[in-house]
């Protein structure tokens, strides 16, 4: 059976039935007996950017006279690294330069999740927030800055808990205009 996010949701309880005798633990027992079909779910929420168009956020733009730095900063977000499926999760700034056109405020945080809500990794997921602004905004320039907890790092492998992995994409003006740049990291950091 799949879901509306196209996300088989029996097969992942298969699989997770297997995953559970695999490691030697009885998947009929009490405190198992839900765990595939909530594993099931779970994937179906956390991958439902798999076919979510992002384009669908910017339906309501507003031509707007304005010319300086629109920047949302400290955007919740988590997502799933794709070499491990575990979480990596924190915050992310989005900046950018309109040129006539600017997004209601909730839409940046709409957009951080709908790319966000994909097997990932980190540097992709900063590129594609930013050239998605940047190509469908037609801004003069777009900033991206991601600070991530990831698990796979933090929980098991080399085990650093506290490491911040940082990332950013600067185009247009950002990238070109080292004023400009300067301007967006100074308020991203303030």
């Amino acid at each position: 059976m799949q879901n509306n996010n196209n996300v088989d949701t029996k097969r992942i309880e298969r699989a997770v039935r297997e995953i559970l005798l695999a490691i030697g633990e009885d998947p009929d027992r009490e405190g198992l007996k839900r765990t595939p079909d909530r594993v099931g779910r779970m994937y179906a929420e956390l991958f439902a950017g798999m076919n979510d168009d992002p384009r669908r956020h910017l339906e309501h733009v507003f031509t707007e006279n304005y010319d300086e730095i629109v920047l949302l900063k400290d955007i919740p977000f988590y997502s799933m690294c794709e070499h491990h499926l575990l979480p990596f999760m924190g915050k992310v700034h989005v900046g950018y330069l309109p040129r006539g056109k600017v997004l209601g405020v909730s839409k940046l945080a709409r957009i951080v999740a709908s790319f966000a809500r994909r097997p990932q990794v980190q540097e992709r997921l900063t590129t594609q927030i930013a050239e998605f602004l940047m190509n469908e905004v037609d801004a003069l320039g777009v900033a991206v800055v991601m600070e991530a907890t990831h698990t796979c790092m933090t929980i098991r492998g080399v085990k650093k808990p506290g490491s911040v992995m940082i990332t950013s994409a600067m185009l247009g003006r950002f990238r070109s205009d080292a004023r400009s740049r300067a301007e967006v990291m100074s308020l991203i950091k303030n």
